[in-house]
């Protein structure tokens, strides 16, 4: 991969230095990335309005020495509707941890990838987020071939089934009990 242009939904970031970021994206031809965005958390930076939590970008990236180094970024939907609300933000937040934790790094997957999209688009239209929330969850599981669980789920609350797969505890279960 000499450079990459795709769309990606930043699903986790973290500070890197003085001003950079390393970015998870979850990106439709190439699945989980994880990407370094060189000077956007300076003031003048033209990238970092595009490159927030939970925005739906068109990237592109070149490849660099450890980590895809970020050049170029534009919105395709921010969500923001999603963003202004605690409840929604929190269930979305949710999304993103259980991508970032059973989703491998660089193995294409579209149909995750459409999923989660799908998702924030009906969490950002209002639809029941409960039902949300379980849908993606069993489709999720589906998806990434863990319909062996499948059954598991009848008997078990989905958050436990899926911390029994990743054999640790999610951070958002706590969080998303307050608003499910």
């Amino acid at each position: 991969m000499r450079h990459l242009k795709t769309e990606g939904i930043i699903i986790k970031r973290r500070n890197s230095g003085e001003a950079d970021r390393i970015l998870t994206v979850f990106t439709k031809n190439s699945g989980k990335i994880l990407v370094k965005a060189i000077g956007v958390r300076r003031i003048i930076s033209r990238r970092s309005p595009h490159i927030e939590l939970l925005n739906y970008s068109f990237l592109t990236v070149y490849k660099g020495r450890n980590l895809p180094i970020l050049t170029e970024a534009q919105t395709i939907d921010d969500f923001s509707s999603l963003k202004t609300n605690l409840k929604t933000i929190g269930i979305a937040y949710h999304l993103c941890e259980l991508i970032d934790s059973l989703c491998a790094e660089n193995q294409e997957q579209v149909l995750v990838f459409s999923l989660l999209l799908q998702t924030l688009i009906n969490l950002s239209e209002g639809k029941d987020a409960k039902q949300v929330v379980y849908d993606f969850e069993h489709r999720l599981l589906l998806e990434l071939g863990f319909s062996s669980h499948i059954p598991l789920l009848r008997t078990v609350d989905t958050h436990a089934a899926i911390e029994g797969i990743l054999e640790r505890r999610l951070k958002t279960t706590q969080l998303l009990q307050h608003f499910l």
